[in-house]
């Protein structure tokens, strides 16, 4: 984490790009509250793009959330839902690489990110296994067996928020002379019955 200052978003693409970061995620934050808000992420993929810039919404931090775990800083797997477009699984694929591709399966931690009606929810959860006892009839009618069987739950650990894609732009960040491949139009979800992710 770094604090932007007085940068300008070009010139911060810049100086991680040098530095050989792969990714670039700048969140704006709502000052008119008490408690500041994120409420808008640029996320830009380094050097060569894409770029997209979300609105964010519903921001829950993991102290907030109730029974919540700890994490053990694994790799998590990766589950994208219903990305069903063209533009829903170039996105998909773009949210996707903000983390390596080598999950840790022994640490059952899952970040999911499912599209519904172009709202992305993100949780991030870890899956427990409990061994329980299992009472199975058997073959007698009177007779039942006791086994060892497994539960699955899942526990989250946070954060949880919503995002909502605005625009999508080839490249790195140049909101002058980037070219964007999709831009949210006011007035496009009035009452429509076609998604775009």
């Amino acid at each position: 984490y770094y604090e932007r200052k007085k940068f300008d978003i070009k010139q911060i693409c810049q100086f991680a790009t040098n530095k050989k970061f792969t990714h670039l995620i700048v969140l704006g934050e709502d000052k008119k509250y008490k408690k500041k808000m994120c409420n808008g992420m640029i996320v830009s993929r380094l050097p060569d793009g894409p770029t997209a810039f979300f609105k964010v919404s519903n921001v829950q931090i993991s102290t907030d959330l109730k029974s919540r775990g700890k994490s053990i800083s694994q790799q998590p797997e990766i589950i994208l839902n219903n990305f069903n477009t063209r533009l829903g699984r170039r996105v998909g694929r773009f949210l996707g690489s903000l983390y390596p591709h080598e999950p840790n399966f022994k640490g059952r931690e899952v970040v999911t990110f499912h599209n519904q009606r172009d709202f992305i929810f993100v949780r991030y959860h870890r899956y427990i296994f409990d061994e329980t006892e299992v009472q199975r009839e058997g073959e007698k009618k009177d007779a039942k067996k006791t086994e060892l069987g497994v539960k699955t739950r899942l526990q989250e650990l946070g954060p949880r928020f919503t995002l909502k894609l605005r625009w999508l732009q080839q490249g790195s960040f140049d909101t002058l002379h980037g070219e964007y491949e999709w831009m949210h139009r006011r007035g496009e979800m009035d009452g429509r019955r076609k998604f775009n992710l």
